[in-house]
């Protein structure tokens, strides 16, 4: 909290005229300023400001308050926030309150890795304007990319000398102490004390909070070595936290907040060369799959937003996931694919700001209509595929928040794939109530998990309520699927899926598919399933899948510890009679193999297309029933449906089958 005495010392100096001076144009009229609104799109003024009254009020949108009102809306701090900035803008000194030791010594580290911070992009920028290996190098290289003076220094760009510990000498020559620029990335300390830079013979791209702080810095080589990393990145530290920051923020969250719209890039040189020509509502997330965190720092702002594609087809199918998550948030989704060859920083140089938005405001498309565009490649003959695609956009469609909306997004697909509305919605039901499933088994997995972290592997605990999920006891995982014939179908593999995965999931695993790709025995099972949405029919198997993901990172012996020490005494015993007995399904394909890493190979592509067969078998034998339900009932619209399933389902066992003769042990 902040003393109300000092609270009234800022209301006191602030002038409301100085203050949104700072962030627009004002021009005097009378007694009064205007200007053209900061907070949605016009070309006449409509926004006033009274020094007499100390308000401001925009005729256009309704926008009006205080100086303090001012700075929270533009920018998206809080009250306490947004006084501390006053404050500092006319030299008040504001302390919170009732501050104990350790948050007071929490403050004051993170403000002195923010102030090592700041040093260090002024010793980079310093370095690329003013020394001659920077102007050689790294000015001649943002030249070569077509950035102007104005738009290097905006992004205060800078350049990493290739010394060794240059930054590091001089940082610590100037006061900065080792422990600040160690902990915040910039220096490295090896073993017997020696201390170098993180970044050397690169230009530096620093990250910028909403507020303006430097957090982070990327650095690029320029050297053509394949062997040295062409991205270094700082870690994360108490500034940055990677899956929460934006590239480009602090440039666009004006911009963004005024037009209500965000455009989202991959790297830092698209966000930089649509700013250079006057698009500034352009984020970047840095290179990595865009994170719920990053999609909330966005929404802050607008919930409009417009995601650019190069003409990467492979990179486009890889990161369409993202969209799911922007949905999901509730946010009005987008997408423009560039020309191929191009990207949004080529793209850019070629055209100016009038051209480009034309094309994104042309090229626009709903996210339904790029992935079926994107993704339909020759599933109009192949029913498969086409089954594919549909449950793709229909996973889509149930991620979406708003009721309203998801209704019509299903009447769309209805209509562009040709197939029963009624259908669309039974599956969006079904997938939003096995999501609302999953989301509680995971609050209840995380909970489980830390209580395993704060306790150790050793140690076993108390079970709740000796029960299993289900709410049945369990002697042994055949008692889990008595009674339960949708389960006990499938458990068989189920089982053996789970031997595999738990004694040989961090197994390195060469993909039959994929001779080039390296992977584990874990991350293939998982990629296998996952492309298909499956999920284990059994609960408690299906429970033992899901925590086995949840604690990867504990590997080798580790695994099996956990789980039969677990609290959970149904998914402990379950684990003990699943590893103590020999496998049999694949063996039956495999006769003459050792079954150990030297099989593993093929015997582990068998037994997922063996399991998806099952599951297939399995749903073909529920579909059948129902049919005959429906035809007792007479209801002529539900055989219809169920036929229609049945079919795409017989043509996808058909193509299993293809796919185990292929596999040959």
């Amino acid at each position: 909290m902040i003393e109300r005495a000092t609270i009234e010392k800022i209301l006191d100096a602030v002038r409301i005229e100085e203050v949104i001076g700072d962030f627009v144009s004002l021009r005097r009229r009378g007694s009064n300023y205007v200007a053209c609104c900061p907070f949605h799109h016009e070309k006449t003024p409509s926004f006033s400001v009274s020094p007499a009254k100390g308000i401001f009020k925009c005729f256009g949108c309704g926008k009006a308050g205080s100086a303090v009102t001012f700075v929270m809306e533009h920018e998206q701090m809080s009250y306490v926030e947004a006084l501390k900035y006053l404050g500092n803008k006319y030299g008040i000194e504001v302390k919170d309150v009732q501050e104990s030791e350790e948050q007071a010594q929490q403050r004051l580290f993170s403000e002195s890795l923010a102030i090592a911070n700041e040093y260090a992009g002024k010793f980079y920028s310093d370095r690329l304007w003013n020394s001659e290996d920077g102007r050689a190098i790294g000015l001649s290289y943002f030249k070569e990319r077509g950035f102007t003076d104005e738009a290097i220094r905006k992004f205060a760009l800078g350049y990493a000398p290739a010394e060794r510990r240059a930054f590091t000498e001089r940082a610590l020559k100037n006061g900065y102490k080792k422990e600040y620029l160690v902990a915040v990335g910039l220096t490295l300390e090896k073993e017997h004390g020696e201390l170098a830079d993180r970044f050397y013979e690169r230009v530096m791209f620093p990250w910028r909070s909403i507020s303006g702080k430097v957090i982070a810095f990327g650095g690029r080589t320029l050297r053509s070595d394949k062997n040295i990393a062409k991205y270094v990145n700082s870690p994360e530290s108490e500034l940055f936290v990677k899956n929460k920051a934006l590239y480009g923020i602090y440039e666009a969250k004006a911009a963004i907040s005024r037009l209500k719209k965000c455009y989202l890039v991959e790297g830092y040189t698209d966000v930089i060369s649509f700013n250079q020509i006057g698009i500034e509502n352009v984020v970047a997330s840095g290179g990595t799959s865009l994170t719920s965190g990053q999609i909330a720092l966005i929404k802050r702002f607008s919930n409009n937003i417009t995601v650019l594609y190069d003409g990467d087809a492979a990179g486009i199918k890889a990161s369409v996931r993202g969209i799911d998550m922007l949905l999901e948030a509730g946010m009005e989704v987008k997408t423009v694919l560039l020309p191929d060859g191009d990207d949004p920083d080529s793209f850019s140089k070629k055209h100016s700001a009038e051209e480009v938005l034309k094309f994104l405001q042309s090229h626009e498309e709903d996210f339904i209509a790029f992935k079926y565009r994107i993704l339909s490649d020759g599933a109009e003959n192949d029913p498969m595929q086409k089954a594919r695609l549909i449950n793709d956009i229909v996973g889509s469609i149930a991620v979406i928040p708003d009721a309203i909306v998801r209704n019509v997004y299903i009447e769309e697909t209805a209509k562009k794939m040709k197939i029963s509305e009624t259908l669309l919605h039974q599956e969006v039901a079904k997938i939003r109530k096995k999501r609302g499933e999953a989301a509680l088994r995971e609050r209840e997995r995380v909970e489980r998990i830390e209580k395993f972290e704060r306790s150790g592997i050793s140690g076993r605990e108390e079970n709740d309520g000796g029960f299993s999920e289900t709410g049945s006891p369990v002697a042994g995982t055949d008692a889990v699927a008595h009674g339960h014939e949708t389960f006990s179908y499938c458990n068989e593999a189920e089982r053996e899926i789970l031997y595999y995965l738990i004694k040989f999931g961090h197994t390195p695993f060469k993909d039959p598919s994929d001779p080039g790709g390296e992977s584990t025995i874990a991350r293939y099972i998982f990629e296998e399933l996952q492309s298909d949405d499956l999920e284990l029919q059994n609960p408690l198997y299906r429970r033992i899948y899901e925590e086995y993901y949840a604690i990867k990172e504990h590997e080798g012996d580790k695994i099996l510890k956990y789980f039969i020490n677990n609290s959970d005494s149904d998914l402990a015993k379950a684990v003990a009679d699943i590893v103590a007995q020999p496998y049999s399904i694949v063996s039956s394909f495999s006769k003459g193999l050792k079954q150990e890493e030297g099989a593993l190979s093929v015997m582990i592509p068998k037994l997922i297309v063996l399991y998806k067969a099952k599951i297939m078998a399995q749903a073909a034998l529920t579909l059948t029933e129902q049919l005959g339900e429906a035809k007792q009932r007479g209801d002529t619209e539900q055989e219809r449906q169920i036929i229609e399933k049945l079919n795409v389902i017989m043509k996808i066992r058909k193509e299993l089958s293809k796919v185990i003769n292929r596999i040959t042990i």
